[in-house]
């Protein structure tokens, strides 16, 4: 366990194996070390990989209270792959953390050696719709207690005793109002690319995905069949296939882009510094 402090808070993040840089973004009240367990046992094999913590989860500190927007997470994360010193890297994220690297790679896709994003649309619904009935504390308190048991397992520790009650709100509010990238926005990112999503994915029809894929210049699209939003632990095996064939078609692309940006930045004599400590 590592923290970096960056865009005025300390990120809390995990660092496995050795390899290219793979860059791992948790999704709305989880944390990476869950949403991502089974690949981190495989791809850290590979690559390296990066797994921070977003503001206001886990070991991220932040206080809702005074507000949580989709805006914060993408500058948390240009600061966060700067803070750590690298100049390209793999992006994967899931559900926020998808929303949080698509709106990256609109701003930084030079940067990008691939992109992974799974359980997202740019469409607001039925994305706000379902955000804002299942990110209820009450309904949890009613229905789902043991989910809540997990949120305070996760969340209180780094946030304070049931700091994760203000949180579940605060992001249903931000799904219903944030901007949502446009085809042109969605046709800047020419890293290669790949879409995932369940076929029984509440949030994310498989309609949206596909007009998704369908916008990114070099897109391919991994439906995961009998499956919910949450793929990387309901079919981890099938979804870690998929992942990593995806890596091995696109590793000569990658290394490419990656070779192309670390020119750039030599000629240009720009560079990245690191601030880390435990």
């Amino acid at each position: 366990m590592s923290t970096l402090a960056a865009n005025g808070i300390r990120i809390r993040y995990d660092v496995h194996g050795a390899g290219p840089p793979l860059v791992m973004l948790h999704g709305a009240t989880s944390i990476g070390r869950e949403d991502f367990g089974p690949q981190i046992a495989l791809f850290s094999k590979a690559f390296q990989l990066y797994v921070p913590d977003a503001r206001g989860h886990g070991g991220t500190k932040w206080d809702v209270a005074g507000g949580f927007r989709y805006d914060w997470l993408v500058d948390d994360l240009a600061a966060f792959v700067d803070g750590i010193g690298l100049q390209t890297f793999h992006l994967l994220g899931f559900s926020m953390g998808a929303m949080t690297a698509l709106q990256y790679a609109v701003r930084f896709g030079f940067r990008l050696r691939t992109l992974v994003v799974i359980g997202i649309s740019p469409a607001r619904e039925p994305r706000a719709s379902v955000a804002r009935r299942l990110m209820d504390p009450l309904r949890a308190d009613r229905d789902d207690p043991a989910w809540g048991a997990v949120l305070a397992r996760r969340h209180d520790e780094g946030q304070g005793v049931g700091a994760w009650r203000t949180l579940l709100p605060a992001i249903a509010a931000d799904v219903a109002i944030q901007p949502l990238l446009s085809p042109a926005d969605l046709h800047s990112i020419d890293a290669p690319a790949m879409v995932v999503c369940g076929d029984r994915d509440p949030f994310v029809p498989v309609g949206q995905a596909w007009e998704l894929q369908r916008q990114l210049p070099d897109g391919r699209l991994f439906v995961v069949p009998d499956s919910g939003h949450e793929v990387t632990v309901r079919r981890p095996g099938l979804f870690n296939e998929g992942l990593a064939g995806f890596y091995r078609l696109t590793q000569a692309a990658a290394e490419a882009r990656a070779a192309k940006a670390d020119a750039a930045g030599t000629a240009s004599g720009t560079g990245t510094t690191t601030e880390e400590g435990s």
